[in-house]
């Protein structure tokens, strides 16, 4: 898909917009009528926190860039302001992300709280109420990467976040993980005395979200629900049949709620127990294989061990820069793809790149279903094309 004029005219409403108020309609009032259905063919495209290898992570902009680029589901986590509104943000800090550390009215506002059993100092989203975190502008994670819209975009609640997807041209799916709901849950508490999982599972089912894996109702709102807390998924399963995914970080790090090491909650026991609450799992990459110098090591059994229970794998996170892309992909974000889709056999992929992922799917999928030699060769011959071009940027 071509974005000649589209980014342009997104900035330009986006910037002109108040940060006071919501940049995108509530509830959606741009939804047309019959879509092109998400596509279930192959692995899913999954834009980790939007397009934002090219605009700033958990925006309006990089969700829509990343709806443009042909993501099937656009991911977000999930956390919650001082005042319960629920956010897209990544960090329990605003600290690396936003533009916070320039508003001397909020000098005061930095906090240390324990984390995860790890001390944490910063300025916390727990500690801001919505129309404060409005005032706030995002910025770019990573240096090395485009600055250019850095404090162009403020922080989207979830409704809005919702709304660009209910408003695409074509069934877009949402991916929103609960995050750090341990934290949440200690440091907000709601009128009601309900739940940061329960104001998740709320706004889900307030925009019409619902129905098992494949359903038709899924179908045409399609979802997956996230999280590295097994006794959040499991306590939400009595709430609502959507399709859940149960996050797997590193090695060396225990689930954040029950403090099970990376060996149980991967084994083939913990891995039958949580199939009756999720369809699938969601591995940090380099424990799928593992990684020395660099290199690339022997796959281990997990993506099989998974598919034998029944478990989709979707790991994460496919980036395209060469500090990112493992020596054995030969800088080529292409070969890294082909690795994961065709020999290791996932079911979904985290990409901060998602029009990469989706140019190199359409290269390969109309002639990977056919096991001729010819076509073989001609996708290995339309593979090294594309990755010549990709050399000299976007065509």
């Amino acid at each position: 898909m071509r974005l000649t004029s589209f980014i342009p005219l997104l900035f330009l409403s986006l910037i002109a917009g108040s940060a006071a108020r919501p940049i995108y309609p509530l509830p959606s009032k741009n939804a047309v009528g019959k879509k092109q259905p998400l596509q279930t063919s192959r692995p899913y495209n999954i834009a980790h926190r939007g397009s934002n290898g090219e605009i700033p992570e958990e925006t309006a902009a990089a969700y829509m860039r990343a709806i443009e680029e042909g993501a099937d589901f656009i991911e977000t986590d999930i956390l919650s302001s001082k005042d319960g509104v629920l956010i897209c943000f990544h960090d329990v800090t605003l600290d690396d992300t936003t533009d916070v550390a320039k508003h001397k009215e909020f000098a005061n506002r930095k906090r240390t709280y324990e984390v995860q059993g790890v001390n944490t100092t910063g300025f916390f989203s727990v500690d801001f109420t919505l129309k404060e975190l409005k005032k706030l502008r995002v910025k770019q994670r990573y240096s090395f990467r485009d600055q250019q819209y850095n404090g162009k975009f403020s922080i989207i609640t979830f409704e809005e976040f919702i709304s660009i997807a209910l408003d695409a041209s074509r069934v877009v799916g949402i991916y929103p993980e609960i995050k750090n709901p341990v934290f949440i849950n200690q440091r907000v508490k709601w009128s009601d005395g309900k739940k940061f999982e329960d104001k998740f599972v709320e706004t889900l089912k307030k925009y019409g979200y619902q129905g098992s894996y494949m359903s038709k109702d899924w179908s045409k709102q399609p979802l997956f629900i996230q999280s590295f807390a097994p006794t959040s998924l499991v306590y939400i399963s009595n709430m609502t049949d959507s399709p859940k995914i149960f996050l797997i970080d590193d090695i060396t790090m225990p689930t954040q709620d029950t403090n099970q090491s990376y060996w149980e909650i991967t084994s083939d026991a913990y891995l039958d127990y949580i199939n009756d609450y999720v369809v699938g799992i969601g591995p940090w990459k380099d424990t799928v294989v593992p990684v020395i110098n660099n290199y690339l090591q022997t796959p281990t059994d997990l993506v099989a061990r998974a598919h034998a229970h029944d478990l989709q794998v979707h790991p994460y996170t496919y980036r395209n820069e060469n500090s990112f892309l493992h020596y054995n992909f030969n800088q080529d974000a292409y070969e890294e793809y082909d690795y994961w889709i065709n020999k290791i056999g996932v079911d979904g992929l985290f990409t901060d790149f998602t029009g990469s992922l989706h140019h190199f799917q359409e290269l390969s999928s109309p002639l990977s279903s056919d096991g001729s030699d010819d076509n073989r060769k001609a996708s290995k011959i339309l593979h090294k094309i594309a990755s010549l071009v990709s050399m000299y940027g976007k065509v």
